[in-house]
């Protein structure tokens, strides 16, 4: 299912177009294919700003180690 923020997105990409169809520059049929080429390239970037921001505002999970775990290098006795 296409989400509405990539048809969103293909509209505005394709404004330019839109506005040219209100002062009559160009046909209809013009407007609608470059909206349907609009449309995967808006899908393509949006996950792929989805999966580079994935990652952002996840915490730790409990009981992970938050720092340099016990009886490292700094916990061995001097020979």
């Amino acid at each position: 299912m296409i989400r509405p923020s990539v048809l969103l997105f293909a509209l505005l990409m394709s404004a330019p177009a839109l506005y040219r169809y209100v002062t009559d520059e160009v046909d209809l049929s013009q407007v609608l294919i470059r909206f349907l080429i609009a449309v995967p390239i808006a899908a393509v970037l949006l996950a792929a700003l989805r999966f580079v921001t994935a990652g952002y505002g996840k915490t730790e999970q409990p009981g992970s180690p938050a720092g340099p775990a016990p009886g490292g290098s700094e916990a061995e006795s001097p020979l």
